[in-house]
């Protein structure tokens, strides 16, 4: 297994050998003519056949959590005034499992 990182893409080559040093660009352009989202890790597993099975990682969109607290829409509680962030901190959470 050899790891090389390109233009800020983890690219793993496994059970491949004398990789060049073009190959990682050329499997990160690949993968970024054919997504929008920002890309984070590629896997490279060669074949018994000689191809290669490929595998992606995306980063995902940028996530804000956005609430209803009494009410209200927010993301967060910088313009609540004293009362309100008390009231908020007073409510009880509930844990979400992933």
């Amino acid at each position: 297994m050899e790891k090389r990182v390109f233009d800020g893409v983890e690219v793993v080559f496994v059970g491949l050998e004398d990789i060049s040093d073009a190959e990682p660009q050329h499997y990160v352009d690949y993968v970024r003519e054919r997504t929008t989202e920002p890309l984070k890790k590629i896997n490279v597993v060669g074949c018994a056949d000689g191809s290669v099975d490929l595998n992606y990682e995306l980063q995902g969109p940028k996530f804000e959590r956005i609430r209803r607290i009494t009410g209200y829409l927010t993301g967060d509680l910088n313009s609540w005034n004293d009362s309100k962030r008390s009231e908020e901190h007073d409510r009880l959470k509930h844990d979400v499992a992933y």
